[in-house]
C-alpha cells in the first residue's frame, strides 16, 4: 500500500490459487460394519441420548441388538430396520418385522406406510439407494434425488418395495441445517443387526444395507 495525495492505494494483488488437497466432487468412503468389536465405532451418533440398556454387542456376539425404547416397547416381538432421518417431521423407514417387510414415509404432520411385504422367519436383508439424477437431467422442478428401498435376496438381486422423492428430506424443504442421517433403529422389542455396509452407488454397490432378524 501506498500513500497519493494523502490517499492510501493500494497496489496489485496477484494471489497464487493452488489446488486443493481433495478432489472436486468427493466421494463418500465405503463403511461396512461387522459389530465385532468391544464398542461402536465413533461414526455411530444416536438421537438425543443412548442409554446403555438400549444396545448391546455381547447379547448376541458379532450382531449389534438395539431395544425399543419408551411406549413402544413390546418384548414379544421385534420390529425395526433401516431409517433415512431429517428430523422428527421428515424421515423414511423400512423396517422388517411380524412376517413382512414395510416402508413407512413421515412427512410434517402425514405419517403413512406406502409398500409392504411377507417374508419368511428369519434374517432378512434391507436395501437402500440413494439415487441421484444424471448432471443432464436435473431441474428445478425435479426432486434432487430418490430413495429406493428394497429387499435383497442372496443372489444381489433386488426386490423393490418403494421410490420415494427425496426433496421431502432437504433442508430447503423441512428446514435445518444438519442433513439428513442414515442409520438403524428399533420400534418394538430386539432388533439384532449381522451388518451395515454403506458404499458410494455403482453398477454392483450396495448403498447402504443391513441384515437384521427380530
Amino acid at each position: 500500500m501506498t500513500w497519493t495525495d494523502g490517499w492510501p492505494v493500494v497496489g496489485e494483488v496477484a494471489p497464487v490459487m493452488t489446488a486443493p488437497p481433495w478432489a472436486a466432487h468427493p466421494v463418500p468412503l465405503p463403511v461396512l460394519d461387522d459389530f465385532d468389536n468391544d464398542g461402536l465405532h465413533p461414526r455411530w451418533i444416536s438421537v438425543r441420548s443412548r442409554p446403555a440398556e438400549s444396545w448391546s454387542l455381547t447379547e448376541h456376539p458379532g450382531w449389534l441388538t438395539l431395544r425399543a425404547r419408551g411406549a413402544s416397547m413390546d418384548a414379544t416381538a421385534g420390529r425395526g430396520g433401516l431409517a433415512v432421518r431429517l428430523d422428527e417431521r421428515h424421515h423414511y423407514e423400512i423396517e422388517a418385522g411380524d412376517g413382512e417387510v414395510r416402508v413407512v414415509a413421515r412427512i410434517g404432520t402425514v405419517l403413512s406406510t406406502v409398500a409392504t411385504r411377507s417374508v419368511t422367519a428369519g434374517p432378512v436383508r434391507l436395501r437402500l439407494d440413494v439415487i441421484a439424477p444424471s448432471p443432464g437431467d436435473w431441474h428445478p422442478s425435479k426432486e434432487p434425488d430418490l430413495l429406493q428401498f428394497g429387499i435383497e435376496e442372496a443372489d444381489g438381486a433386488v426386490d423393490v418395495l418403494t421410490t420415494l422423492d427425496g426433496r421431502y428430506l432437504s433442508t430447503e424443504v423441512a428446514g435445518g441445517f444438519t442433513g439428513r442421517v442414515i442409520g438403524m433403529y428399533a420400534a418394538a422389542g430386539s432388533v439384532r443387526f449381522d451388518w451395515f455396509d454403506y458404499e458410494p452407488r455403482g453398477d454392483d454397490a450396495r448403498t447402504p444395507g443391513s441384515e437384521s432378524g427380530p
